[in-house]
């Protein structure tokens, strides 16, 4: 959303909605020049302090007028102080006649690139452990300067980029790719997509090592092209992307203030794009999205074998089987004190205990959100939906409701001992017990729910 000075309560209560909801990132617009805009830096460092689990960066870096030096030491000390939550946006720079009014230079196109490539070079240099570093560079170049203070985590520098100079640096130097509709829209994806992979591959390097993230824009209602009607189309919209032009994350630009728009994007449009591309990835068909309205069958229809709604929910009950399975390994690997660097950067080979812990961090946080919507959704429609058909069913769904409660219980526990992790890593024993007492809860009680449950679903056309 546009940083308006004007709407700050609005700001705030939206990146709140945000972290409440589940979602994973949020971006800032950086225009230094803008006067009706709050500092991007400051707004990031108050939404780190404000939230607790999403991720910040800034969307992107005006580097004209932000020293890269200075960057570099900005977005470690922030991704230290939010443990571990900050990636950096970088761009080459716009509107230059706003620039120079603000004292900043006016750069050719070319000039722009190339600067970008020195400034990416210093943030480097910048965040290694050595003891003085020199980094050549006719813009940006250091002389001797000592690094630090290193990022909690390995940081990733993505590039908003569009005109061919600019893909093809992205390919050769940068973690991520930032891209946003208006300026590069669908039909122009295929073809930027393959000037980063040609780059990355002629220097030497796999393409799927560069996350791609689209800025996005949307409205509901009628059918009318990219990203308009239900969310389901959205959904529909969003997992092509990700698997015809490789893209990773979505952010929604949303106005100041409109909570409605971050929750149906989190409770009904990301759960669907994520559900389809699993089932994409396993060759079957995406499981109707749980958090969207039942619809119902024609008359004397009957679903057929193997895709009723005691399907659907086992498939959901294996995935979160699944995403505990992932935590516990990444647990597994903080207690042996390395682990398989491949979620954070891919040419690492071993990660530190603090990267460690940022590891199981994301495991953490991602099984959580998962396990809450479920249990939400249940509670909320699927119970309600089967004591409806048939009464005889309450005194179970009283038992699993009941059960919601203490593995909520066991989540906030998990949760609470990571986060003292964070700061005491040597120590995971207690982490340890609490993971495996919520593993003791869940699976037990997912298998209860499938005795209980399973049959009546299908026997009462109850969809899930």
């Amino acid at each position: 959303m546009p940083p308006l000075a004007a709407r700050r309560d609005d700001v705030l209560t939206t990146v709140l909605a945000a972290d409440d909801a589940g979602l994973d990132l949020v971006g800032v617009q950086d225009h230094p020049y803008q006067p009706a805009f709050l500092d991007t830096w400051t707004l990031l460092s108050v939404l780190a302090a404000r939230t607790t689990r999403i991720r910040l960066f800034p969307d992107v870096a005006n580097l004209p007028l932000r020293p890269p030096s200075v960057l570099a030491r900005s977005a470690a000390s922030l991704d230290l102080l939010s443990g571990g939550r900050v990636e950096l946006g970088l761009g080459a720079g716009y509107f230059w006649d706003a620039v120079a009014a603000d004292g900043g230079p006016r750069r050719t196109p070319g000039e722009a690139v190339d600067a970008l490539a020195e400034a990416i070079g210093v943030i480097r240099a910048l965040w290694t452990g050595r003891a003085r570093v020199r980094v050549e560079g006719r813009v940006h170049h250091l002389d001797g300067a000592r690094p630090g203070p290193a990022p909690a985590h390995p940081i990733g520098i993505w590039v908003g980029a569009y005109q061919p100079r600019m893909l093809r640096l992205v390919g050769r130097l940068a973690d991520g790719w930032v891209p946003s509709m208006g300026y590069l829209d669908p039909p122009g994806l295929a073809a930027a997509t393959a000037a980063v992979d040609r780059a990355a591959r002629a220097a030497g390097r796999d393409p799927g090592e560069i996350r791609r993230v689209y800025n996005v824009s949307g409205r509901p209602g009628a059918r009318e092209g990219f990203l308009t009607g239900a969310p389901a189309e959205w959904a529909a919209d969003l997992a092509g992307l990700v698997r015809d032009h490789g893209f990773s994350a979505f952010v929604l630009g949303v106005e100041s203030g409109d909570v409605a728009t971050v929750r149906r994007w989190a409770e009904e449009v990301a759960p669907m794009v994520r559900d389809a591309v699993a089932a994409a990835r396993r060759g079957t068909a995406a499981p109707p999205a749980a958090a969207t309205a039942p619809v119902a069958p024609p008359a004397g229809s009957a679903p057929p074998a193997g895709s009723g709604g005691g399907d659907v929910l086992r498939r959901i009950h294996d995935h979160l089987r699944h995403e505990l399975g992932g935590l516990r390994q990444a647990l597994a690997a903080l207690e042996a004190g390395a682990a398989d660097a491949t979620r954070a950067r891919s040419h690492l080979r071993r990660l530190d205990l603090r990267r460690v812990c940022w590891a199981v961090g994301a495991h953490c946080a991602a099984h959580c959100r998962t396990v809450a919507l479920h249990h939400a959704i249940e509670d909320r429609r699927l119970f309600p939906d089967l004591a409806g058909a048939d009464p005889g069913l309450g005194p179970v769904l009283a038992r699993l409701t009941e059960e919601h409660e203490g593995i909520a219980q066991a989540l906030e526990s998990a949760d609470r001992a990571l986060s003292a992790l964070a700061n005491d890593p040597p120590r995971p024993g207690e982490l340890r017990a609490r993971v495996e007492r919520l593993s003791e809860l869940l699976l037990a009680h997912l298998a209860r729910e499938e005795d209980a449950l399973l049959a009546p679903i299908d026997r009462l056309g109850i969809e899930v």
